[in-house]
């Protein structure tokens, strides 16, 4: 991973621009939550695409997109700040890892293959992976698998979060303009993704003007 850019506040956050081994641009960041200290709760959040063909409205990722990032550079992303801050033991109560800086994770498979192996990368007994997404049609075997790995290897200790932005379907068409999970769609899979000990799954809405 080469660094073109860095910015923020060591007390706050730092965003990164960076270049992968195959020459992708990457933006990605570290932020903790004053007052609470680094070494209580630590938030990563990584690419999983090189911008998105999504286009939501508020999200400047959909300017442009070039493709999605394999399984190694999404790593290179995590394992940057891992080893800028410690090494691959992380001795973070909340080690949070999320999917969510610039690109829809649920098209891109890779992530599956980061989410396989980041226990076995990572001596990090406070990891706890999150994905935010959209939720577009056709993805529906990527969310399978993802079930699959959060009993395997997440259980209790995964935050998923649907991108929703509004509950008038008309609105969230023109927010999010491509084909995706209806919300009785998003809450059967709720219901069968969130078990006992699991952690609620949350919905996301992005603070703007009427539209």
């Amino acid at each position: 991973m080469k660094i073109l850019e860095k910015f923020g506040k060591e007390e706050i956050a730092y965003v990164y621009l960076g270049e992968t081994s195959r020459g992708n641009l990457v933006e990605f960041v570290e932020s903790i939550q004053p007052p609470i200290p680094r070494d209580e709760k630590w938030v990563l959040i990584v690419s999983t695409l090189n911008g998105c063909p999504v286009q939501c409205m508020m999200c400047d990722a959909g300017g442009f997109y070039k493709g999605k990032l394999t399984k190694e550079e999404i790593l290179e992303q995590i394992l940057y700040l891992v080893n800028t801050r410690y090494s691959k033991k992380v001795p973070v109560k909340k080690f949070k890892i999320q999917f969510a800086r610039m690109g829809e994770p649920a098209l891109n498979n890779e992530v599956l293959e980061v989410l396989k192996e980041l226990p076995e990368i990572l001596d990090a007994p406070g990891l706890l992976p999150s994905i935010s997404t959209v939720a577009p049609i056709g993805t529906d075997d990527f969310f399978e698998e993802l079930y699959e790995i959060k009993e395997k290897f997440y259980r209790s200790r995964f935050q998923l979060q649907f991108s929703i932005h509004s509950t008038d379907e008309k609105q969230r068409d023109k927010i999010i303009p491509i084909k995706k999970w209806n919300f009785e769609k998003i809450a059967l899979y709720g219901e069968k993704f969130v078990r006992e000990g699991d952690r609620k799954v949350t919905l996301n809405f992005a603070l703007q003007e009427k539209i």
